[in-house]
């Protein structure tokens, strides 16, 4: 696997192209040609592949996230580097997808170059329980920041959290976490809700981060499009358990517990990087 050349500052926000499900505005609008999933039932991750033809990667991919990272079986690689982001204030939006609860910018927030390949933030949401687990540890929550090149590629940095001090971010806007709460959300796609959030200062995404695990995997979502490169922040970050459940507030009740389950390496590597070996 090439190096990824950047990336020196951990985030919180993403958002892609309406062909990818997790980074479509639209509330309600849950897959190709308006598919729904779900993540129980005769629509869940299991049944993902059937749904639709452009799903088939989800039954059929050999290349599938979430994983689960063994640690002691990571190999460190000396040629991976510091990612580096540089984001600056920008207005944002929270929107309630009704699969997820996702901050989606207005305009470009930043970028982040990957083996000298530059990606653009789009737009960020969050995954309770976590998708991802180390060493078979499954934390309460996962934040996943989307990113992707002018050509399609997709790069996305996974932050996971346990239960401790507030999260700044999440403390910024909670009036507004409420607020989407209260809105109405149809699967059926015939209303979305979507709150201005206003300029989001960078200082609330940014957290120094010089250690990571980086695989090659799939979008969690349909259509599980795959050759996407995840950055796993090492540092597991922290937000109350009142943070956690007020982000699930706004989910229709099938979509409050929305994690995939984890999918098989089949040979994949994971690589570590971190300045000191070891």
């Amino acid at each position: 696997m090439k190096a990824i050349a950047a990336f020196g500052n951990i985030v919180s926000l993403f958002i892609i192209p309406l062909l990818l499900p997790d980074l479509t505005a639209a509330c309600g609008y849950t897959g190709e040609e308006g598919v729904i999933f779900s993540y129980s039932g005769a629509t869940g991750p299991d049944k993902w592949g059937t749904l639709s033809p452009q799903f088939r990667a989800c039954s059929n991919g050999k290349h599938q996230s979430p994983i689960n990272i063994v640690r002691k079986q990571a190999i460190w690689n000396s040629n991976l580097r510091p990612l580096e982001i540089d984001y600056t204030p920008t207005n944002a939006t929270l929107v309630n997808n009704v699969y997820n609860i996702m901050i989606q910018y207005n305009q470009s927030v930043g970028t982040m170059v990957v083996n000298e390949k530059k990606y653009h933030l789009k737009q960020m949401h969050w995954h309770s329980p976590a998708e991802h687990t180390i060493d078979g540890v499954r934390h309460p929550v996962e934040l996943h920041l989307v990113h992707y090149s002018d050509d399609g590629n997709i790069t996305v940095i996974s932050v996971l959290y346990k239960y401790g001090d507030e999260d700044k971010l999440l403390h910024k806007i909670k009036d507004k976490v409420a607020e989407l709460a209260k809105g109405t959300c149809s699967i059926t796609g015939e209303k979305a809700t979507h709150i201005p959030l206003g300029v989001i200062n960078p200082k609330y995404l940014k957290h120094g981060n010089h250690k990571y695990y980086q695989y090659v995997g799939s979008l969690t979502t349909p259509p599980c499009t795959e050759n996407v490169i995840w950055n796993i922040a090492y540092k597991v970050r922290e937000m109350s358990e009142e943070q956690a459940t007020a982000l699930r507030g706004p989910l229709d009740i099938k979509y409050k517990h929305n994690s995939r389950p984890l999918q098989p390496l089949n040979g994949r590597t994971v690589e570590f990087f971190s300045q000191k070996r070891g």
